[in-house]
C-alpha cells in the first residue's frame, strides 16, 4: 500500500510540473528571401542614406524558458553591399569603408541573451567582427510572431536594432561629425530545422 502512495504522488507530481521546452533550431529564410539586413547613416545631417547587405546567412537557437539557450549567429558578404546606387556602392567596398577584398565577411556571435519582463522580447549581446575589428554590441530584439506556414514547416521572427560607430571598427574616413554612427536593422524570420518542409516552387513569390 505504501508503495502504491508512493508512485502515486509521483506521477501525480510529474504530471503537475510544466513540460520543459525543448531548445528549437532555426535557419534563415535566404533562399525566400524573408530575412533583411539594413543599415542607414545620416548625409551630412541633412537626411538618411539607406542600405542593405544583399547575401547573408545565419542561424539561431530559441528556448522560451532558458535565456542561455538562445543564441544567434550571422555571417554577411560585405561585398554584398547595396545603396541603390552602383558608383557609391563601388567606393563602400573600397579601403576607405569596407575594404571587402582584404575583409570579405562581417559575422556577429551571440554571446548572452537578457529577456524582458514581458517576454517579447530583450538584448541580445555578442561579439561583431567587421573590417578585420572584433568589438561587443548589444542588438535589441522583440519577437515579431511563430508558428506554422502555409507549407506544413514552422517559422519564427525578430526585428534587431543597433548602433555602431566607424571608428571602432577602424573606418577611418571622415564623413563629418553628423555621419560617425550607422544604425543596423535586422528582420529575420527563420525556419525551424526539425519540421522543415520542401520549398514549393512559388514559394519565392510569398
Amino acid at each position: 500500500m505504501k508503495k502504491f502512495v508512493v508512485t502515486a504522488l509521483i506521477l501525480l507530481t510529474s504530471a503537475a510540473m510544466p513540460a520543459h521546452a525543448e531548445v528549437e533550431e532555426y535557419i534563415f529564410d535566404k533562399e525566400g528571401k524573408h530575412a533583411f539586413i539594413q543599415f542607414r547613416i545620416k548625409h551630412l545631417g541633412f537626411s538618411w542614406l539607406y542600405g542593405r547587405f544583399n547575401d547573408f546567412d545565419g542561424r539561431f537557437s530559441y528556448d522560451k524558458s532558458k535565456d542561455q539557450n538562445n543564441k544567434v549567429e550571422v555571417t554577411i558578404n560585405t561585398a554584398s553591399v547595396d545603396t541603390n546606387h552602383p558608383p557609391r556602392d563601388k567606393h563602400l567596398r573600397e579601403a576607405d569603408f569596407l575594404d571587402v577584398a582584404k575583409y570579405p565577411t562581417a559575422k556577429f556571435v551571440s554571446t548572452k541573451y537578457d529577456r524582458d519582463e514581458n517576454g517579447n522580447g530583450g538584448k541580445l549581446h555578442g561579439d561583431l567582427t567587421l573590417h578585420g575589428v572584433t568589438r561587443k554590441v548589444v542588438i535589441r530584439t522583440e519577437e515579431v510572431g511563430g508558428g506554422k506556414d502555409p507549407w506544413g514547416g514552422f517559422r519564427r521572427g525578430f526585428y534587431g536594432t543597433t548602433e555602431i560607430k566607424l571608428s571602432d571598427f577602424n573606418i577611418k574616413k571622415d564623413l563629418g561629425p553628423a555621419s560617425q554612427k550607422v544604425e543596423l536593422m535586422l528582420s529575420i524570420e527563420g525556419i525551424r530545422q526539425d519540421k522543415a518542409p520542401a520549398k514549393p516552387a512559388n514559394m519565392t513569390t510569398q
